[in-house]
């Protein structure tokens, strides 16, 4: 009995550390208004074929005083009823935290009718750190 209480607390000390460091760290993610999105567009490649494609291109800027190292934007696509088609969250390349703006591109993940079925979307900043 003294056997299994014992690995029951081996197996849950080394993630009590984890979270620990999750919480000292959540403390480093900015705020959404750290972050903005200053120009945004949707572009489709190979419209009407099997092949079309579907992605928001834009630019990001650092809107707080800290200095950024990464940054994630979410899109969500939806179809002209207004129905969520899908959510997708890419990360930001930040090659250099001293900018102050950075270009950024999302991809609806499926191609063809899937794709031509996007009729808006929708951003945010999802991090940044």
């Amino acid at each position: 009995m003294h056997r299994r209480a014992f690995l029951s607390l081996a197996v849950l000390v080394p993630f009590s550390g984890c979270l620990e460091f999750l919480e000292d760290n959540g403390e480093e993610i900015t705020e959404p208004g750290d972050v903005e999105i200053v120009w945004d567009d949707l572009v489709r490649e190979n419209p009407g074929t099997e092949d079309e494609r579907v992605v928001v291109w834009g630019v990001v800027r650092n809107a707080g005083e800290r200095t950024l190292s990464y940054i994630e934007i979410r899109a969500t696509f939806f179809d002209e009823e207004g129905e969520e088609l899908e959510s997708v969250i890419e990360s930001v390349d930040v090659d250099d935290p001293e900018d102050e703006e950075w270009p950024f591109d999302v991809e609806f993940p499926r191609f063809g009718a899937d794709a031509a079925a996007v009729a808006t979307y929708e951003l945010e900043p999802a991090t940044g750190v």
